[in-house]
């Protein structure tokens, strides 16, 4: 699935840029949200770099820029498990890049490759952190950014290992539009499981079922949502698997059967807020059932990704695990598309597309 947001055309006679200089275009953090993130929280910058490597480097063009939920928290300056972004640094976020021109012995011009050069359109690395992909046939690049990206990973290694489904068991999934929560139901769907999906609109519930093979979904702006739980979830909820913390998190506390596993892969419904939020009121509920909630940090699992990618991609292959892509056109897009995430226009994975991949002169590294 694709669906166009904006219509920008893109100059593409930038592919070849003058070997001197290049002007990089930059969005910068300038102010720190209070509250809500807006685009006035952003500023944008044009600058002159320098368009050959230096031993050991490797320069980058972007191609597409990831837009997730994390990078609200990104903003804020306090302590976490990353450090947050710089005032006047330029935003950060995943992305796919094409390798421009090469001194790293690694890498060549035309290699695609995933990184975390952030909301810029050229970026020169030393190469750490980069993940050289392939293109997958009959999808697109900008997959590795959602199904077999961070979004992928984050879903297969918060369901299979801090929630561990097992075949019969019942669970559900807040958030499950998002780019993960779509993810985690289908890998839950393929382990056995009966999938219970939540979601913000009757459209978006539809396509959980119809599309993507959930059991059943609740939309949770309309419905009574622990008597639809009590319906949904007979037996109870074995795995809560939770993007939105708050009011949700609550009502599925109330269902956990003896043993559940609650995992906390985020909590998008407090991100925006400006007063602390309030705990969980049910969470003595843990304690009755022999229950455990747990978070996750995806990065913690950066070594056993490649297994992981291959699963997924076989999944993606065979058809058995879909995707659906939120595509904006260009860069300038960045600051306005994040909103997205928090007002609940968005469906499946967020993407900017900042350029299309560009055929390759003969030349190799420099």
């Amino acid at each position: 699935y694709q669906r166009r947001v904006h219509g920008i055309q893109h100059d593409r006679s930038s592919a070849n840029p003058p070997l001197e200089m290049l002007r990089n275009t930059q969005i910068l953090l300038a102010a720190r949200p209070q509250g809500m993130v807006s685009p006035d929280n952003f500023v944008t910058r044009v600058v002159e770099m320098a368009s050959v490597p230096n031993p050991g480097q490797v320069l980058l063009r972007t191609l597409y820029v990831s837009l997730d939920p994390a990078m609200r928290g990104w903003m804020t300056d306090m302590p976490s498990y990353i450090p947050p972004v710089a005032l006047n640094a330029v935003m950060r976020a995943g992305t796919l890049s094409e390798v421009v021109a090469s001194k790293h012995e690694k890498f060549a011009p035309g290699d695609k490759v995933v990184g975390m050069s952030g909301w810029q359109t050229y970026d020169m690395s030393d190469g750490r952190g980069l993940v050289k992909v392939e293109a997958l046939p009959g999808h697109p690049l900008s997959v590795y950014l959602g199904a077999l990206g961070m979004t992928g990973m984050t879903a297969y290694f918060g369901l299979l290992d801090v929630g561990r489904p097992e075949p019969g068991n019942t669970v559900v999934v807040s958030g499950a539009a998002g780019a993960t929560g779509s993810v985690v139901g289908q890998i839950a769907r393929l382990k056995g499981c009966s999938v219970v999906g939540i979601a913000g609109s009757e459209q978006k519930c539809r396509y959980l079922v119809d599309e993507l093979g959930f059991t059943s979904a609740i939309n949770y702006k309309t419905a009574d949502l622990d008597a639809a739980l009590r319906e949904a979830c007979p037996r109870g909820i074995d795995v809560f698997f939770d993007n939105v913390g708050g009011a949700v998190l609550n009502a599925a506390l109330r269902r956990i059967t003896q043993g559940a596993r609650v995992v906390i892969c985020g909590a998008i419904s407090q991100y925006n807020s400006t007063a602390p939020p309030p705990g969980p009121s049910n969470y003595l509920n843990l304690l009755v059932k022999r229950a455990r909630m747990e978070g996750f940090i995806v990065f913690d699992y950066v070594k056993r990704f490649p297994e992981a990618g291959r699963e997924m991609a076989r999944w993606v292959m065979d058809g058995q695990l879909k995707y659906q892509e939120d595509i904006v056109d260009g860069l300038e897009q960045c600051p306005t598309a994040l909103l997205r995430l928090f007002d609940g226009s968005n469906s499946g994975k967020l993407i900017v597309r900042v350029a299309e991949p560009t055929a390759q002169s003969p030349r190799s590294r420099l």
